[in-house]
């Protein structure tokens, strides 16, 4: 299209050729440095970050497109000038592949003394037209616009004859297969030598593919937030049904009653490294009607509300059936029927103590869980666990159950698994544990016990959450 004086700034001058073609050079080494990085972070389809991520790359590359053809079509400058006698279209000269650079740009002008209209090949295929068709005439191009987008055309091109202001603006058009696309039309007024519009010309852009980026980025990022609130929601409920179940794990656990031989309890619960992993495990310690004592801990697989909700109904029921005298043996049978029950079977582990105070006597029985430790006189043994398999593993399991006797400065230590991370199998892991067994001595309290075990694992890089009990048999 030949060069037209503007309505309201003479043309620039291009830049030479040289810093155009260094800025295509840079503009297709960084499209490759991010299609490498794109390809490298493929994650999971189902996660709504990874989405957003996948779609912002996208986008990316879809703008980089459209910069290097703009930069080439600025390299190889202006396309040339029609010819007042155009011959007429080849019926069988295909439209610009939709694919390359420079096919989804294209121009058009329209002469508004003759309503004549010029269209570069580009706009032919943008527009899916015959080339052998007479191009649109301003009149005509509302014809191929969807209707809703038609007042917003026509504006501007009033503004653009009238008040000679440019056009910069997009509608949507329908092209005769029926696909609706998404152009991008900049425009200018040409003046006649006395001050009136003459011409008008414009560059169309199809963006359809940028817009569509554009709309999976904020359909995406939406979805993400959707899903760190709904996240936060649930970490927000688990840890508020969590403090709710548990005693207080920050001190000394006290009974309601202390007889002459009573316990010295401490509890922790040890999050995991991801403060959103809450997960089912539990310690508890309640003094029953016949003056024992009810220790136990456990854990459910899985994390999350749901997880959280069965520890607290697994947790209830413990209590209930404890108060009503039943046995360890039989309170892991009875957890196990009633976790094999629940619309959402899920798995457990747990063990659980019945502490006599008169004879110092420790009954327990355990799931599928690590045993308890009984720390004496500066060492430390693991306690011969009797039969028991996994809680919800199979219907009606039968559990054995075991007794200990206790005395005068004992402590006893139960655990869930989480609570010594790292590498190792669980001897190893057992032996950490076990190697405290100096430093318990010398503490004074139960509460210092769970201190050094804090020392000892707390800070660790743990993958999942855990609880310790520590109860030391006091005179």
């Amino acid at each position: 299209m030949p060069s037209h004086l503007s309505a309201d700034r003479s043309a620039a001058q291009p830049p030479g050729r040289g810093s155009v073609d260094e800025l295509i050079t840079r503009t297709r080494r960084l499209k490759g440095d991010v299609d490498a990085v794109r390809r490298d972070t493929q994650g999971d389809a189902a996660d709504p970050q990874g989405r957003w991520q996948r779609a912002l790359y996208e986008l990316a590359l879809h703008q980089l497109n459209d910069l290097g053809s703009h930069l080439t079509q600025l390299r190889d400058g202006p396309p040339p000038a029609p010819s007042a006698q155009a011959p007429a279209r080849p019926a069988a000269a295909p439209p610009p592949r939709r694919g390359s650079l420079l096919s989804r740009v294209g121009s058009a002008e329209w002469n508004l003394l003759t309503d004549e209209a010029v269209w570069s090949d580009e706009l032919y295929g943008i527009l899916g037209r015959n080339p052998a068709a007479p191009p649109l005439t301003l009149d005509e191009l509302p014809s191929v616009v969807l209707d809703e987008d038609r007042p917003k055309l026509t504006a501007m091109v009033t503004d653009c004859l009238v008040d000679a202001r440019p056009i910069d603006g997009e509608f949507r058009v329908v092209r005769p297969d029926g696909e609706v696309r998404t152009v991008h039309m900049m425009g200018e007024p040409v003046l006649a030598s006395d001050g009136t519009t003459a011409t008008m010309w414009a560059v169309l852009r199809d963006v359809s593919e940028v817009r569509r980026s554009q709309r999976e980025v904020r359909e995406t990022r939406d979805s993400l937030q959707r899903h760190r609130h709904r996240a936060q929601t649930e970490h927000r409920l688990a840890v508020e049904l969590q403090e709710a179940v548990l005693p207080p794990g920050r001190g000394s656990l006290r009974l309601p009653r202390q007889g002459p031989r009573s316990l010295d309890l401490a509890a922790r619960y040890l999050p995991a490294r991801a403060s959103s992993l809450i997960g089912g495990d539990w310690y508890d310690a309640l003094e029953l009607p016949d003056g024992q004592t009810l220790l136990s801990v456990g854990d459910l697989t899985g994390h999350g509300p749901t997880v959280t909700t069965n520890m607290a109904m697994m947790l209830g029921a413990l209590r209930g059936m404890a108060m009503a005298g039943a046995q360890p043996a039989q309170l892991m049978a009875w957890l196990n029927q009633l976790l094999d029950a629940t619309d959402q079977p899920a798995l457990g582990s747990s063990v659980c103590c019945r502490y006599r105070p008169d004879t110092r006597t420790l009954t327990w029985a355990q799931a599928g869980h690590p045993a308890p430790l009984l720390f004496r006189d500066g060492t430390g043994l693991r306690l011969d666990a009797p039969d028991g398999v996994l809680l919800g593993a199979t219907a009606r399991a039968a559990y054995g159950q075991a007794e200990e006797s206790l005395e005068e400065g004992d402590l006893l230590l139960l655990h869930t698994d989480g609570l010594t991370p790292g590498h190792g199998d669980d001897a190893e892991r057992e032996r950490r544990l076990l190697d405290l067994a100096p430093r318990f001595h010398e503490a004074r309290t139960a509460q210092d016990c769970v201190r050094a075990v804090v020392e000892e694992f707390g800070e660790a890089d743990r993958e999942d959450d855990a609880c310790v009990l520590v109860a030391r048999v006091t005179p």
